[in-house]
């Protein structure tokens, strides 16, 4: 029933059966694996498919996280090892964030958290963030060719710093391709933010 709701966009249906499931001895991460989950990869599914747009996918979002604020707080901490942690931003002189934004909407749809530093964001200030947040997965997003550099530049300061190995770096934009990403050395390439949620989830998996 929770994943039916959430298909359906229905924030308070999905935050009502999350409370009632919980009530009745439901253990939390079954609720997460067999109900919101699973509802949040078919939205994923059908966006890829074309079949639903980006507004649909925020509504269903809106639901899931309706039933994560319910279970977050009984999961244990061993438990919150399946959420994985992505810190993204858009490099150092490029001010675009339409596409990162996407991306940041659809991670967070898919459970994962998000710090989200938002656009010009100097090398020194992803180290810090990671220094601070400790994520899985550091995502550069760029849409200008000039900044480009930037990318493996933060990656030279994440290595600088004894960071690098610590973390995940992925990169994404217009401008970025595979063959870039193995230039620089960054662990993984998307080429649109749909395609972003699965290399986040792969390099998490693995």
């Amino acid at each position: 029933m929770i994943t039916e709701a959430l298909l359906k966009g229905q924030a308070n249906r999905v935050k009502t059966l999350s409370i009632l499931a919980i009530e009745n001895g439901i253990n939390p991460m079954l609720i997460l694996e067999k109900g919101l989950i699973p509802g949040m990869d078919i939205i994923g599914q059908q966006f890829r498919d074309n079949h639903i747009f980006i507004s649909d996918v925020l509504i269903a979002s809106r639901a899931m996280h309706a039933g994560l604020h319910v279970i977050k707080p009984h999961l244990s901490g061993s438990d919150h090892s399946l959420y994985g942690k992505v810190l993204i931003g858009t490099v150092a002189g490029d001010l675009h964030d339409i596409g990162k934004n996407l991306v940041v909407m659809l991670l967070r749809g898919a459970g994962f958290e998000v710090i989200d530093l938002g656009i010009d964001v100097q090398p020194e200030d992803f180290a810090e963030a990671v220094q601070m947040h400790h994520p899985d997965i550091v995502a550069f997003s760029a849409m200008l060719t000039t900044t480009l550099y930037m990318m493996s530049e933060t990656i030279r300061t994440l290595e600088q710093q004894d960071l690098r190995n610590q973390v995940k770096v992925i990169i994404g934009g217009a401008p970025a391709t595979c063959d870039f990403a193995h230039v620089i050395k960054a662990d993984g390439y998307a080429d649109d933010a749909r395609s972003a949620v699965d290399v986040v989830k792969n390099l998490v998996n693995r």
